[in-house]
Parts: C-alpha cells; structure tokens; sequence
C-alpha cells in the first residue's frame, strides 16, 4: 500500500480470518503429508491415491486463500488498526506456525518424492529380473526335444 491512510479494523479482521484459514488448511495438508509418506512405505498405492485426491482439494483451497491474501501482502504491518495488542500478536503467531507448517510440508513432498522414486527403481528392477528369467525359459525351451527330458550328463 503506498498511502499512510491507516488499514480499517474491519479489512484487518479478514486478514486475520484469511490467516486462519490457510493456518488451517496447511494443518490438514501436514497431516495428510504424514499420511501419505505412511502409506508410500507400505506401498499401499490405492489408498495413497485417495491421500493424493484430498490433498489435491486442499491444495486448490489453499491457493484460493493465498489469493485473497495478496492485497495483504504490500501493507505496512504498522497501518493496521488491530482489536487488540493481543489479537495482533496471536495473527502473528498464527502465521509464523503457518509458516512452519508449510515448511514442513514441503519436506514431506521432498522425502515422498525420493521414496517413490527408490520405489519405481525397484519395482524396475524386479521387473528386468522377471524379463531374463523370461528370455532364459524361452531359450531353454527352444533347445528342449519336445515329449523328452534328458537325463545325462556331459563331462
């Protein structure tokens, strides 16, 4: 804002409501990042998809808050006309936890990303396995006499 005009109680009040809310959401967001990182260890893909869907839908709440915030995000802290001295310093508390918890979930993101990925290597590998033992029946099949089973050994 570049005007000294001070910020109405009433425009500070949606700020601190709009603090809350994504205070909120980014709560649900940790909790379901937990989750999420749970069931990549047990490999549990189906219901990681439905950790993924809400996850989703909270994400897109979120970034509607995060725009209700952006006039916000120029003022001058010192223009806002606040209830209270107490409810400024419990906004600020809220956003300095909110920002923890962002901080937090964007390490979930980081580790469920290298777990998945040692996850697709492994399964990867499993699978190169299964297509040598393929290629080696296939190839032990096509050297057998068909109906017979040898028996003897060369030396």
């Amino acid at each position: 804002m570049t005007t000294d005009a001070r910020i109405t109680l009433w425009e500070t009040d949606l700020l601190a409501e709009l603090a809350g809310q994504r205070h909120g959401l980014l709560e649900q967001l940790r909790t379901l990042g937990k989750r999420q990182l749970e069931l990549i260890g047990e490999a549990e893909m189906t219901q990681l998809l439905h950790v993924l869907s809400a996850k989703h839908h909270l994400l897109a709440e979120l970034q509607q808050v995060e725009k209700r915030l952006d006039p916000y995000r120029g003022q001058d802290p010192d223009l806002r006309t606040w209830r209270s001295a107490q409810a400024r310093e419990q906004c600020a508390e809220l956003v300095a936890r909110s920002e923890q918890a962002l901080r937090e979930i964007l390490e979930q993101e980081r580790l469920g990303e290298a777990r998945m990925r040692e996850h697709r290597d492994a399964a990867a590998a499993r699978l190169r396995i299964a297509h040598a033992a393929g290629h080696a029946r296939t190839a032990y099949a096509k050297t057998a006499v068909p109906g017979r089973i040898n028996l003897t050994t060369e030396r």
